[in-house]
């Protein structure tokens, strides 16, 4: 009910904004894209040391971020954009999702989002999501006008331990979308996990244990065609899994309950150079100082707050506002690609205890700074990529809708299949049937 009343007012707020929008889009039309933009007026959530400015300009240059000034200045050459009384922030960064992997149902054809076991891999290590991308996904216009410039994508289960090797991609809609490839490597150790590995944590977390050990291994032997490997994992798992125990690649270890999380805190005390990242930790506030210790982030869904197995009996709305208290570093993922929804549970943690500007934060510097890509996009800095969003107002009310997303300092089409749908049957000719009208 809560997802069906999103997408009402979504849609509402688009048709009654619609004329700011098309107003927004005429000012910086294709003939304008080479020129410099300067967005005026707004209230500026750098996500800075700048932190919120009441109202602000800034300038855009080459797709990149010029300044962020405390005036309503415009510099000779620049192109204003008057957005006085309206929001920005940094384009949101979708953690934890299945973006560009898969389609909606019916005919979408393979999912890439899933795998069956392939000799190539005896772990799902090996396993590389960026073959898979499509930019064409019309899921992905449908999550760009709800404010996401980036996602983070991964395969959602494999049967095996590893679910392979996610990446970061660009929702602007080329054909290069993946801006970063091998972004981390995704374990999930829950219920599910376990029962699809041996039906049992006795064997689920001594196949994890052994995987990082050969890695550790693998890291200085010679894993050519031609040298001996009997090792559990295979070649391409070792490969893929010595950048995991180096630190190069984050490890992202999805766990409810406290039980597990510890165990994945052991795996980092055992591994001194894992880079772990909890994922759900849906009774992570019960371990939080254990967390906030071993200097742990955490991607969660804060609407779990149902014991829906028997490892997520502690779950509560307060996780978020509890963990970030006790000082872990949290962001927002679903796991799913329904991320548009972020910013609506974000603003419900938010009205459960956590503060504003964490809300925000879970969705923008975090997720960049999770991934290692806070030198470029995460919040409004100079020298920065011009990835930002003007709002109607606060981005966490569901009554408030993104106006327009930029995108390397472009503006995007503002439109989706939904709402070229809701365009067509709103508008439509009366003098034809429905199924005719174009």
């Amino acid at each position: 009910m809560r997802h069906f009343h999103k997408q009402v007012t979504g849609a509402l707020s688009t048709l009654t904004k619609s004329a700011v929008a098309c107003a927004i889009v005429a000012s910086v039309s294709a003939s304008a894209l080479a020129e410099k933009i300067a967005i005026t007026g707004a209230q500026i959530h750098t996500m800075a040391s700048s932190g919120v400015i009441a109202e602000g300009t800034i300038l855009l240059d080459n797709g990149k971020i010029q300044q962020v000034l405390d005036s309503d200045s415009v510099p000779a050459g620049y192109r204003e954009i008057d957005a006085s009384g309206k929001v920005v922030t940094p384009g949101f960064i979708g953690a934890m999702t299945s973006l560009g992997l898969e389609e909606v149902s019916l005919s979408a054809g393979v999912v890439d989002a899933r795998v069956h076991a392939h000799p190539v891999s005896s772990v799902g290590a090996a396993y590389d999501v960026s073959f898979g991308v499509n930019s064409d996904s019309t899921l992905i216009p449908i999550t760009r006008v709800e404010g996401f410039t980036h996602a983070v994508t991964g395969i959602s289960r494999t049967g095996q331990l590893f679910n392979g090797q996610g990446a970061i991609i660009d929702l602007g809609g080329s054909f290069n979308a993946v801006l970063k490839p091998k972004a981390f490597m995704h374990v999930d150790v829950s219920d599910r996990g376990a029962d699809t590995n041996g039906e049992s944590r006795a064997a689920m977390w001594v196949a994890l244990n052994q995987s990082l050990d050969e890695a550790v291994f693998a890291s200085s032997y010679d894993l050519s065609p031609s040298a001996d490997w009997d090792g559990m994992i295979t070649r391409a798992d070792a490969k893929a899994l010595t950048s995991v125990v180096s630190g190069e690649v984050p490890l992202l270890i999805s766990a409810n309950r406290a039980s597990d999380i510890m165990q994945a805190l052991a795996i980092k005390s055992r591994f001194a150079d894992l880079n772990l990242v909890l994922v759900n930790a849906t009774e992570g506030w019960r371990v939080a100082s254990d967390i906030a210790s071993a200097d742990v982030p955490v991607i969660l869904n804060p609407e779990n707050n149902l014991p829906g197995g028997f490892d997520q009996l502690g779950a509560t709305l307060e996780n978020a506002a509890r963990l970030h208290k006790a000082g872990v570093m949290i962001a927002i993922g679903m796991d799913t690609h329904n991320i548009r929804l972020a910013p609506q549970h974000a603003g419900n943690a938010v009205a459960n205890g956590l503060p504003h500007a964490a809300g925000l934060a879970a969705l923008t510097l975090n997720v960049a700074k999770i991934f290692g890509v806070d030198d470029s996009m995460g919040s409004l800095e100079p020298g920065k990529d011009a990835h930002l969003v003007i709002w109607s107002g606060d981005p966490l009310e569901v009554t408030e809708a993104a106006e327009q997303v930029f995108i390397g300092g472009e503006p995007v089409e503002m439109t989706s299949r939904q709402i070229q749908l809701r365009d067509r049957y709103l508008n439509r000719d009366e003098t034809k049937p429905v199924a005719y009208t174009r």
